[in-house]
């Protein structure tokens, strides 16, 4: 099972996790950052493709 996990402390809310994975990852109505903790497997490389995609480098994929 995979796991993805934001460092809020490093977050800054830039967003492009959302721009590069939608689907994983959001905004709510306070504009506090939403994921999907535990994605399916056959979303591993569009897990991967948010995190290198935050310039904070507070996404982390793990098993």
């Amino acid at each position: 099972m995979m796991k993805i996990c934001v460092d809020l402390e490093k977050c800054q809310s830039h967003g492009q996790c959302a721009i590069a994975a939608p689907e994983l990852f959001s905004f709510d109505a306070e504009g506090k950052l939403r994921w999907v903790k535990e994605p399916p497997v056959e979303q591993q490389a569009t897990a991967e493709a948010a995190a290198d995609a935050c310039p904070e480098q507070a996404i982390t994929i793990g098993t």
